[in-house]
């Protein structure tokens, strides 16, 4: 579809019956509500399934230790940077395969390795989503704008059943993208010989 997030939240706005808006600039109510809502709305939506689309893997830089006592890595820990454009870790691998333990803290990662790998869902532009996901965003951005702009509970309650078809419409599309996984070494399989 390749819409910009000004475009993505038009249509939202249409969907609800509201006028639609041409920037999140104009003095209007929908354009206030659109741009106070959609960044959070739009990441929460990638963050809520291990998207393929947004799939993006990178090695990590180490930081410096921090000054702050409670941000300092425990013994053989490390600290690394997330990328910029990092909503949700997927996996963590190191050189020697995946890493069993590590924590997420202040915008990096602390475990016991000297390089790491990370599999992440990422931030990425409007036009370069799936039309299925664009489909989804559109029902969830509605439903959410639906009560705050046209005080109907019931019509913002459609819009929420709505948007969770279509949320779940798009992560099978989404999981159809790729060959699925074989499953290799599975107790039951061996024992059905």
């Amino acid at each position: 579809m390749a819409l910009s997030d000004v475009a993505l939240c038009a249509r939202a706005l249409v969907m609800i019956g509201v006028s639609p808006i041409a920037s999140f600039a104009e003095e209007t109510v929908e354009a206030e509500v659109a741009a106070m809502l959609y960044p959070a709305l739009r990441d929460g939506m990638l963050a809520a399934y291990p998207w393929q689309f947004a799939a993006r893997g990178k090695w990590l830089s180490r930081l410096a230790l921090a000054d702050d006592a409670n941000d300092v890595p425990g013994e053989g820990e490390r600290q690394f940077a997330l990328p910029g454009d990092f909503i949700r870790l997927l996996s963590l691998e190191s050189g020697a395969g995946p890493l069993p333990e590590f924590e997420l803290r202040k915008g990096g990662i602390v475990c016991a390795a000297d390089r790491v790998f990370l599999h992440y869902v990422g931030r990425m532009p409007e036009a370069s989503l799936p039309v299925w996901f664009d489909m989804a965003l559109m029902a969830r951005l509605a439903a959410e704008f639906c009560l705050p702009l046209t005080e109907s509970g019931s019509r913002a309650e459609y819009l929420q059943r709505r948007a969770d078809t279509l949320f779940h419409q798009a992560r099978l599309a989404d999981a159809q993208q790729s060959t699925p996984r074989r499953i290799e070494d599975f107790p039951l399989l061996e024992a059905r010989g």
